[in-house]
């Protein structure tokens, strides 16, 4: 530890813009790492306020400082040091001045890591301090994910495929320069931005990859190279999932795991062919993660029916809602609450998309006749008490169901329709007696998911007019209508929104919507008997979720619009 170390730790100490437990901490990495000082407090995250932190340490270092989040890096510039020096140093150039190259560091004072990068660059390099974590963004905004570990490999033959194996941890950074660590790189950095998807799809000139994050999909940066290696991709997720490599014509679905920080992660895989060559998608389930009832959002009377329902001995609860609503999720937090040990659960799915301890699974296999129908029959030689149908496809399927629940079993399915009273006509177009619906069915509930407000840049809303003549409200006798929306962030990739919440419709039959469907009501007659009951839409679920804080009233009228079309 030199002079100017122990100097600059008791600036920081005496500006208290570091505790001295911190500081001793600091201290004993730097001298068991030997990297400097300065940059074990800017990587550790010791400093709470670094925008105002840096030109402090910068000015007592005498050296200048940047904000890389306010400046845009020209390509010329970027590509003056490769990417495989930018990752292993994490450093970045943003500049030229005076034939000097500017360059981005935590390490301002490190002489050898300069040398050998200077060894690259035909111009004197002139260090700017800079945080740690703003280095790493900028690396993954101008260069893209793995872009030192495609360089490497252009430079190289492409590598063979190794025998398939298990990923033991995808956040090792050790791992030698292949495809592997290029898809270990993408599935990292896909968790790391909560990522539910990894669309990777091929075009004629180039490879894109996207990430779904809270419903939407967004563009992860990737070098331009990638092309290249795109059957070898393909090859490595198809040895991960047990798949034919050889195999390119047809669809194909696979599975795999992998470990991140000490998380387990099913990878479900799905190949489709197209002309310019397949088109991947990998779904993450974090099977760690598994949503409680407490956690799926309901409000205080939703929660109440939901969990008298789940009580009952028999009958049928359908679950509806579009590809991507959360339907699945709420179907195993009901299974999760009623899986006791005096309980016999047996489910039939299509995929399973998590293994859940103590519950019997079945995998559809059509290849075999293993169907929805096919395997209901079978379970019921299993003497279940609760059964879960993972969707009701076609007559057999729900005659079936119908069956099972008549003869004093608890069932639980879902149904693709916009809408719970929606349920009723779908089973009465496949051809199910409206006799045995009102018999047999307890409740329909409706869902969508809506992305919640981000907690670090919430703010307080103007209220629009339109907006509130939408949801048909008024604000409580003496109060003001108060809404809220998130400005953009770090935390939240400046999108506003951090994560995702259900909105519910609970159809809970009762006599008046059986004697509708006995007599061939419409699915708008049976809406609005239900809503003269107590019955909340989508809609009104929404704004409940709005005049809390936690959506704004645009991202519930987007999952809503079909209601509104009604």
């Amino acid at each position: 530890m030199n002079q100017s170390d122990i100097d600059l730790g008791q600036f920081l100490v005496e500006k208290e813009l570091i505790s001295r437990k911190d500081l001793e901490s600091a201290i004993k990495t730097a001298q068991e790492s030997g990297v400097p000082l300065e940059s074990v407090i800017l990587s550790a995250g010791f400093l709470h306020n670094e925008k105002q932190v840096l030109p402090l340490m910068a000015d007592f270092l005498n050296v200048g400082h940047v904000d890389l989040k306010a400046m845009s890096i020209a390509d010329d510039i970027r590509r003056k040091i490769p990417a495989k020096f930018v990752s292993h140093y994490k450093i970045i150039p943003f500049a030229v001045e005076n034939g000097n190259l500017c360059v981005a560091t935590t390490r301002p004072f490190d002489y050898q890591m300069m040398d050998e990068i200077g060894m690259v660059v035909d111009l004197n390099l002139k260090p700017s301090l800079a945080a740690e974590k703003d280095i790493l963004e900028a690396i993954r905004r101008y260069y893209g994910v793995g872009a030192e570990t495609i360089e490497q490999m252009m430079g190289t033959v492409q590598p063979k495929q190794q025998a398939a194996k298990l990923i033991d941890n995808i956040d090792e950074s050790n791992a030698e320069v292949s495809i592997s660590r290029f898809l270990n790189q993408i599935l990292l950095e896909a968790y790391k931005d909560r990522a539910t998807d990894i669309h990777i799809e091929p075009f004629e000139d180039e490879l894109q990859i996207r990430y779904r994050v809270d419903g939407i999909l967004h563009d992860a940066k990737v070098p331009p190279n990638i092309k290249h290696f795109q059957d070898a991709i393909s090859s490595r997720i198809k040895i991960l999932s047990n798949l034919n490599i050889a195999e390119k014509r047809t669809p194909q679905d696979g599975r795999f795991k992998v470990k991140v920080s000490n998380i387990d992660l099913d990878l479900r895989v799905s190949f489709l062919p197209t002309p310019y060559g397949e088109s991947v998608v990998m779904r993450l389930l974090n099977t760690s993660n598994l949503y409680s009832l407490e956690d799926l959002g309901l409000g205080k009377k939703e929660m109440y029916i939901l969990e008298e329902m789940i009580k009952k001995p028999h009958g049928i609860i359908f679950i509806t809602g579009p590809t991507g609503s959360g339907k699945t999720t709420t179907l195993y937090s009901c299974l999760s609450r009623i899986n006791t040990e005096d309980k016999k659960v047996i489910t039939i799915e299509d995929p399973i998309e998590y293994q859940l301890k103590g519950i019997t699974q079945i995998q559809v296999n059509p290849v075999i006749g293993l169907n929805f129908a096919a395997g209901l029959r079978s379970m019921l030689r299993h003497d279940p008490d609760i059964m879960m149908v993972g969707e009701v496809r076609d007559i057999e399927t729900a005659e079936i169901s119908i069956q099972v629940a008549l003869t004093g079993h608890l069932i639980f399915s879902t149904l693709h329709t916009n809408d719970a009273a929606g349920g009723v006509a779908r089973l009465v177009d496949m051809g199910v007696e409206p006799y045995l619906i009102t018999s047999t069915i307890e409740c329909f509930i409706a869902q969508r998911l809506v992305r919640t407000i981000c907690p670090d840049c919430k703010a307080p809303k103007d209220v629009d007019a339109k907006i509130v003549k939408d949801f048909e409200v008024a604000a409580p006798e003496g109060q003001a209508i108060q809404i809220f929306e998130g400005k953009g962030c770090e935390s939240c990739n400046q999108s506003g929104f951090s994560g995702r919440v259900a909105i519910y419709e609970f159809l809970v039959m009762n006599d008046k919507i059986r004697a509708l469907i006995m007599q061939g009501a419409t699915a708008g007659q049976i809406k609005e008997e239900a809503v003269k009951g107590g019955m909340k839409t989508l809609r009104m679920s929404g704004w409940e979720k709005v005049s809390e804080g936690v959506t704004t009233p645009e991202e519930v009228i987007r999952v809503t619009q079909d209601e509104a079309l009604e």
